[in-house]
């Protein structure tokens, strides 16, 4: 048994989802993406047991392509990420109707499936396949059945698409000059190449551009606003819980350990650009009028953090921003699906329309306010472990970057209460707001106890991702 198990499942899924039927679509994706976090969590154990479940078997002949798939702590902590949080996820729409629900639910499925299979490989173009498979559902979800005006959300689902795949052409671009050097696409060849700081400097921009869009890191960021907007939820989801992680453990994988010398050098400026992206987000959030583009503009301020913890080529930094990865994809699926329920109720998400719900749905407001404490930082949630780690290794840099860095506590606090404040308390609405459903709540409470429990008990993750933390570490500093 190996991990390409769990990609069999999802894409077997996903074809099994599409000839279901629209009645029973949505209960096959679930049955399936419950099968593959069935599956995730044998091969874990057998992982954990001493068991070698990675990969390795020739694919293409002429160039060198392995179906290579590496399964160790870090590749497994982003795969327990994605196949966890699909089963929430598909169960978060189940109020919801969709046209062609069985293309809808496939398109998640084949997602999945992709971003699971980015996450695996070991073998530089096979990477490069299972990167871009992924854009294309989050296309189709995104402007199929996104939301508003067919037009505009043309626009920024082009935009989207266009800005992805230009970026991930240089990608691909730096991995045909690296296998002319190598002769292989395997990542464990490209880290033994002795590349000229010249060279390391263009592999790693060409990475760099690749994913900077993807998570976004200011100035790649123009595209994220709008797309969680026009998306629907779902697709929201994906994008912020799942597919920008892409490009935060990308950083993590390929970029640094192949060029680590330029990681070295420019590492003042990544960092300060990653900052520049708490600052501007967390800024732009306080103006937002729109309850789902502040969520947008509050998760770019959180990778834009995390992304700063990858580039102190610490293990505090590096351990830290997966904490903070694995976190963030819970606690902001948590609260676009908060954003969803209103909806739901008032067909509306423009904060000034909204206002008194605490007064008809208690239980709604305090599930709402954990997952508003937890985003950002509260000790006790597991946003906290992850975001103090990345801001000791930032003080490790240097104090300043730390400094400015936990400014994304203070202004994340003020702009997630104040966004609290005038949805949920403040005037009745004369629109009636029904209490969740048991539906609703079994989504809520499922994030809510992860995000507790590794809050008070982190062990296990940390224990799972450091080995292989240390081993990029160790390719890192092979020059010194």
């Amino acid at each position: 048994m190996n991990v390409s198990l769990i990609l069999f499942v999802l894409l077997i899924g996903a074809l099994v989802t599409f000839v279901s039927g629209d009645k029973l679509a949505s209960k096959v994706a679930l049955f399936f993406s419950l099968a593959a976090l069935g599956c995730t969590t044998v091969l874990v154990n057998h992982y954990l047991g001493g068991v070698d479940i990675s990969l390795n078997n020739p694919w293409i002949l002429q160039p060198n392509v392995s179906f290579a798939l590496k399964a160790d702590g870090l590749a497994l902590a982003m795969v327990l990420l994605t196949v966890s949080l699909i089963p929430i996820i598909l169960l978060s729409s189940f109020a919801n109707k969709f046209n062609n629900s069985k293309n809808f639910y496939a398109l998640v499925l084949f997602m999945a499936f992709a971003m699971t299979g980015t996450f695996l490989a070991t073998d530089g173009l096979l990477y490069y396949i299972f990167w871009e498979l992924s854009l294309i559902p989050i296309y189709f979800i995104a402007l199929v059945w996104g939301n508003g005006d067919l037009e505009e959300r043309k626009k920024a689902v082009v935009k989207f698409f266009i800005y992805t795949l230009a970026g991930s052409l240089f990608m691909l671009v730096a991995f045909a000059y690296l296998y002319d050097k190598a002769g292989s696409f395997m990542l464990s060849d490209l880290t033994k190449l002795k590349l000229s700081v010249t060279e390391q400097f263009w592999i790693f921009f060409a990475f760099f551009l690749a994913y900077a869009i993807k998570i976004p890191i200011i100035p790649f960021h123009t595209w994220q606003a709008k797309v969680y907007q026009k998306a629907p939820t779902v697709g929201t989801m994906l994008l912020s819980g799942i597919m920008l992680k892409m490009g935060l453990y990308s950083v993590i994988r390929w970029q640094i350990p192949i060029a680590p010398l330029a990681a070295k050098t420019y590492m003042p400026i990544l960092i300060g650009l990653s900052i520049a992206g708490v600052i501007y987000g967390s800024i732009v959030a306080l103006r937002q009028k729109d309850v789902k583009k502040l969520l947008a503009y509050s998760s770019l301020a959180h990778v834009g953090l995390i992304a700063a913890g990858c580039y102190t080529l610490t293990a505090d930094g590096i351990s830290g921003a997966v904490s903070q990865m694995i976190a963030h994809g819970f606690v902001i699926v948590g609260l676009f699906f908060a954003a969803e329920v209103i909806y739901r109720r008032f067909n509306s998400n423009t904060i000034e329309e909204l206002g008194g719900i605490r007064s008809q749905a208690p239980k709604f407001t305090s599930l709402f306010m954990i997952l508003v404490l937890a985003s950002v930082a509260l000790p006790g949630t597991f946003n906290f472990i992850g975001e103090f780690t990345v801001l000791y290794s930032l003080s490790q840099v240097n104090i300043w970057f730390a400094v400015l860095g936990g400014t994304t506590i203070i202004l994340g606090a003020y702009y997630m209460l104040k966004m609290f404040q005038n949805v949920m308390l403040g005037e009745t609405n004369t629109k009636v707001f029904a209490e969740v459903t048991l539906n609703e709540t079994i989504v809520f409470v499922i994030l809510i106890a992860f995000l507790l429990f590794y809050g008070i008990h982190p062990k296990p993750i940390v224990d799972l991702v450091n080995p292989s933390v240390q081993e990029i570490l160790t390719q890192i500093n092979r020059f010194n």
